[in-house]
């Protein structure tokens, strides 16, 4: 339950501190007095959007923190979940900096939204007169068979199996858009990969084939400069060779005289060596060098093709003429195969889709079996609360299996006797959605574990003896579960185990949200005030002190 709720620095609240009572909490006030910018403040610990501009003074951070004492509702599960150490004092705290950035902590870890929400989501309910009117929704209405059902292990178990179908079916019609497109590719992607297949591009060294066309074209000129560096090594005359020979042979007599000259003879001798080496292979290239006519039209055959496909397909090299080859193989190749890997998927996702039937039957007869017991309940609630021609029929219908379940439920009511069943938007006014709202929360609430539930004007739309009615039903649940309940009516605040007032102080330059705790005395003076306006006769003080000794 709620043990303490801070609020700092929150639109019109500078600073608020309450440590409500583990019952019956009532919080009365004026209009506009800030009894909403609580519940505004609250949300923000269920995780809801913050805004800079909640900020009461733009200059400072805004904290929003409360004590939770959750040693009796076995969260343990939930908090590993989330990955968060338990205890049993749980504190939950919310900040906004003056630049907008919010931050959660949970026992002060920090915490991202989605774990926030987990946690808090099991400690709080709020119900505001949003939620009044969504019960006309069918979600809403299939949240309140389900909470009933206490079925929350078939759902997790209907999401997984939904989840897998959704996976195996979006595979399938992936594969199969994929095999579309590629059959109406094939015969495109099957010419490419012939036309890129004539030519072993594996074999082809694009460079070295380029260098040796362009040294057959210009085979007769490097011919004859290659005689000319021969005649100009070995021409009988006045031949380097010779010439070299000489020098040898003249610096060998020397050699005796000293060792400098054995050095420079060895010296001579390795270039009269690596002359005549330049000469054999000179001599070699010049033998082998001719015109090769054939072997040119060959080259450039090659070459032409090269050149023709880099052209067609943007690439610049032959690699990349490989690579596009074997993407080409792959596709013409997965195409043969897909018929396999559809027909594989197909199995799955008819399995899949099984699964989730069976799941979904399970999941649809928990909900069937609870749809009688609901309305017979609620009906006997409304008949207490002054409706007793009223009457719930609740209508669960099979459908084609969604995120939520394979059923479709709608609320069909009737406040009046004589009046057709139709949907709650069309017949019910806001006095009965209230009333049938609270009979919900009253049955719902002995089906589940949740520690707070915050009540905002739930009461709207009646009075008299249905008041006291629903405040006696409040009272009850208040039993099992801390109830915080904002409300006009002074039968359902002379209920409470705590009266809180929220006023709002005009007496400096802001106007300022407070909250009191009132004392009895000061509870007979606001009830009374409820009853009979801002100067209540003796006689709304008769009936205030009446009401709080009623109960």
């Amino acid at each position: 339950m709620l043990s303490r709720l801070f609020i700092r620095n929150y639109a019109l609240i500078k600073e608020l501190e309450i440590s409500p009572s583990p019952k019956l909490n009532i919080i009365t006030g004026e209009t506009g007095a800030g009894k909403s910018i609580m519940l505004g403040a609250i949300g923000l610990l269920l995780g809801n959007r913050a805004d800079v501009r909640v900020l009461f003074d733009e200059g400072e951070k805004c904290v929003i923190e409360a004590d939770f004492q959750i040693g009796a509702y076995k969260l343990h599960a939930a908090f590993k979940e989330a990955d968060l150490d338990f205890s049993e004092l749980c504190t939950i705290r919310r900040e906004i900096s003056p630049s907008g950035k919010s931050r959660a902590f949970i026992n002060d870890t920090p915490v991202n939204l989605d774990n926030l929400q987990l946690i808090t989501s099991r400690l709080m309910d709020i119900h505001s007169q949003h939620d009044t009117m969504a019960l006309g929704t069918n979600d809403f209405q299939l949240n309140i068979v389900d909470s009933y059902a206490q079925n929350q292990q078939y759902k997790e178990t209907y999401i997984q199996a939904y989840q897998a179908y959704t996976k195996a079916e979006n595979a399938y019609k992936k594969v199969m858009a994929e095999a579309a497109q590629a059959r109406k590719e094939q015969d495109y992607n099957t010419f490419l990969l012939e036309e890129l297949n004539k030519i072993k591009l594996d074999d082809i060294n694009q460079g070295e084939l380029e260098q040796e066309l362009e040294m057959l074209e210009n085979a007769e000129n490097i011919k004859t400069k290659l005689n000319f560096v021969l005649s100009y090594l070995t021409n009988e005359d006045q031949s380097t060779e010779n010439t070299l020979r000489s020098a040898l042979g003249e610096i060998r007599q020397l050699g005796n005289y000293s060792p400098r000259f054995q050095q420079l003879s060895e010296r001579v001798n390795s270039i009269f060596i690596e002359l005549k080496d330049i000469i054999a292979e000179t001599t070699r290239e010049e033998e082998k060098m001719f015109l090769d006519e054939e072997r040119i039209a060959q080259i450039k055959e090659s070459l032409n093709l090269v050149y023709s496909l880099q052209k067609k397909h943007y690439k610049n090299s032959v690699a990349e003429l490989i690579a596009l080859r074997n993407e080409l193989s792959e596709k013409v190749n997965r195409v043969m195969n897909l018929d396999e890997e559809i027909e594989n998927l197909k199995k799955q996702k008819e399995q899949s889709y099984q699964t989730l039937l069976d799941i979904a039957d399970i999941l649809g007869s928990s909900r069937k079996e609870v749809i009688v017991p609901i309305a017979q309940e609620i009906d006997k609630l409304l008949k207490e609360l002054g409706m007793p021609n009223a009457h719930l029929d609740i209508q669960l219908t099979d459908i084609e299996p969604q995120a939520s379940g394979a059923n479709q439920v709608a609320f069909l009511f009737s406040a009046n006797k004589g009046v057709k069943l139709d949907t709650l938007k069309n017949v019910a006014s806001g006095g009965e959605f209230s009333r049938l709202m609270l009979c919900i929360k009253y049955i719902l609430a002995g089906k589940t574990a949740l520690p707070t539930i915050i009540f905002d004007e739930i009461d709207t739309g009646i009075s008299g003896e249905i008041a006291i009615k629903v405040s006696k039903m409040m009272k009850e649940m208040a039993k099992r579960h801390q109830l915080v309940v904002i409300s006009h009516l002074p039968q359902t605040a002379a209920n409470g185990d705590c009266h809180y007032f929220v006023y709002k102080d005009d007496s400096s330059e802001r106007s300022v949200s407070r909250i009191k705790q009132l004392t009895e005395k000061e509870r007979l003076s606001e009830i009374a005030q409820m009853i009979g306006g801002a100067n209540p006769s003796q006689t709304a003080l008769q009936s205030a002190k009446e009401l709080l000794e009623m109960y």
